[in-house]
């Protein structure tokens, strides 16, 4: 783990080293790259049981609720285990509007979704966020459940346990299509005769939609990585560190950890909005409490503050069950004995934030001066 580890951090050393035109390249290389994925079908990253198209949706999907559940526990220190709660509100939103009780367009339906969730999200921190650690952790878990029995209660609105179906896709395009490369071996092909339609949004091709989440995840980075880079970031890190310090050097901790806790709130609607888009069909069993724990799991397996290792641990535990689905229910064997050695040998998750390897590098170089000390 140590060598892996070492070699992560040379990694990013470097990176960081290269000029700016430098990086600028590399990074426009590598989403061009992830955009087609699908599309290139690479021999070691496909899952042959399930549609390779629909797991890199369920991933990127999954990396934007990340991010916005990082800004909650790894920004603000705040342990939200009802997240779902949100997702689920953002869903439905776009659901009841854009379906037959309101036939609202979709491009209008998202952004009220995400004004919807971000009032709930005001609504449940406002008289919560006084408390702390394990009793925030209660409250917030039971709004999860709470959201979901009122979802399956509200017959006349939500469609009780038979949910909505018939929710609108996005405005499609349709200007060309896109051929996939299929392999043989290692030798790649070109078939004309399966091809995505750019950009066509329909329910037998989930390409569309993953490139369409993947568009918001970069959109969502970019406001997240500077609202982090900024005073509200500043103020977040230091209610995380030692809340009651922090109120006495001045800063308004309620009003970051309201604002943090409304902010994860809106990007949950969005996650929401854009899932219930692609299902066309949703119901309350879509959003039950163990859906909660899987997102707390991607940021704590990333690493709490590191919107990179939160988006990779999204995307390893979203696509490796789906890889090793030929193993049947022995996967999941395999994915929670994975889940415990990364718990034993990695506590501070896979891409931890450059100020814990920091600090982590300080102690290791103080424990060898003072043993190079004792020694003298």
């Amino acid at each position: 783990m140590n060598a892996v580890r070492n070699f992560l951090h040379g990694v990013g050393d470097r990176f960081r080293a290269l000029p700016r035109w430098a990086k600028i390249v590399l990074a426009i290389a590598a989403a061009v790259f992830v955009y087609l994925l699908p599309i290139i079908n690479p021999p070691l990253i496909t899952t042959t049981d399930s549609d390779f198209g629909a797991v890199l949706f369920l991933c990127a999907l999954y990396a934007l609720v990340a991010i916005g559940l990082n800004i909650v526990i790894g920004y603000a220190g705040l342990l939200d285990l009802g997240y779902i709660g949100f997702f689920a509100i953002g869903a439905f939103t776009v659901g009841i509007l854009g379906s037959a009780h309101g036939n609202i367009p979709l491009l209008l339906c998202i952004p009220i979704a995400m004004a919807v969730t971000l009032f709930s999200g005001i609504v449940l921190g406002a008289p919560t966020l006084r408390v702390r650690g394990d009793y925030l952790a209660i409250v917030t878990l039971g709004f999860g459940e709470i959201v979901r029995l009122v979802l399956v209660n509200a017959d006349g609105l939500t469609g009780g346990s038979r949910g909505i179906s018939n929710i609108p896709t996005p405005p499609s395009l349709d200007l060309f299509g896109v051929p996939h490369l299929v392999w043989d071996g290692f030798v790649a092909k070109v078939d004309l005769s399966n091809q995505t339609r750019f950009i066509q949004f329909s329910v037998t091709d989930s390409i569309p939609y993953y490139w369409l989440a993947l568009t918001l995840v970069f959109i969502v980075l970019f406001l997240d990585w500077r609202m982090q880079n900024s005073r509200v970031g500043r103020a977040w890190e230091a209610t995380r560190e030692d809340e009651d310090a922090a109120e006495l050097m001045g800063v308004p901790t309620f009003r970051f950890k309201l604002l943090a806790f409304a902010t994860g709130a809106a990007i949950g609607g969005l996650s929401g909005a854009l899932f219930a888009t692609k299902q066309q069909f949703i119901n309350p069993d879509n959003f039950t409490i163990l859906y909660s724990v899987l997102f707390v799991a991607m940021v704590v397996v990333g690493g709490q503050g590191n919107r990179w290792g939160v988006i990779l641990a999204a995307a390893l535990l979203t696509w490796a069950p789906e890889k090793f689905r030929f193993l049947s229910d022995a996967r999941f064997l395999l994915f929670g004995l994975v889940l415990m050695a990364l718990a034993i040998f990695r506590p501070q998750g896979l891409l931890p934030p450059r100020r814990s390897v920091r600090a982590k590098r300080a102690d290791e170089e103080t424990e060898v001066l003072e043993e190079g000390a004792a020694h003298v």
